[in-house]
């Protein structure tokens, strides 16, 4: 597997397309029943005109793209510190996208840190935020 170990280094992109299927399938999984996410005639009276995606929902495709990178290191030793920007909802085609921002060694290992987001087909950026993961483990 390729690791990203170079500071500048573009991490592989995902692309994934927001469904109010997918959105309620992501309900039932994580048990979260928010009438924002799931009722079309409630999150319309709202400040977001309609329904959204769960955020966590949409930090999964960020941790996607990491465990594309990373493989194995990713779920063992990554962490993340991200902030929602602006809410997802059906129709939006989302980009999660990253980039090495530097790379340093700790006890043998590379510790790698990443500047990671997400935008909308607009370039909206819905989510942006760092990672870190140690590889070589």
């Amino acid at each position: 597997m390729r690791r990203y170990t170079t500071q500048g280094e573009e991490l592989p992109t995902i692309e994934r397309q927001i469904t109010q299927q997918r959105i309620e399938r992501y309900a039932r999984a994580a048990g979260d029943f928010n009438p924002i996410h799931l009722d079309k005639e409630f999150a319309a009276t709202t400040q977001f005109g309609g329904t959204i995606a769960h955020g966590m929902m949409v930090i999964a495709f960020v941790s996607e793209m990491l465990t594309r990178a990373y493989g194995n290191d990713w779920p063992a030793t990554g962490k993340m510190k991200l902030r929602l920007r602006a809410p997802s909802h059906p129709g939006d085609t989302l980009t999660a996208h990253g980039i090495v921002k530097s790379v340093s060694q700790e006890s043998g290992h590379s510790v790698i840190l990443c500047g990671v987001g997400v935008k909308n087909q607009n370039g909206d950026v819905v989510i942006s935020g760092d990672a870190s993961v140690v590889t070589g483990l």
